[in-house]
């Protein structure tokens, strides 16, 4: 069965001003709750860090180390 990329996650480079897609999908997975969020919605994510999160409030935790 194919999947379609609606069913798989998307690889990302996060950089200061926005995000390439390095592999085409619909969703990444945030990395502190493991929660998917679709692409047209991911707004946070660390460029040192390379990862996404779900909300600015997991992303602040997660800066400073609480998550």
């Amino acid at each position: 069965m194919l999947m379609s990329s609606a069913d798989r996650p998307a690889k990302l480079a996060y950089g200061p001003n926005g995000f390439r897609v390095l592999s085409a999908g619909h969703y990444v997975t945030c990395a502190v709750t493991g929660e998917k969020i679709p692409l047209e919605l991911l707004r946070y994510w660390s460029v040192e860090r390379q990862e996404p999160y779900a909300t600015p409030e997991i992303a602040t935790k997660r800066l400073l180390g609480q998550a």
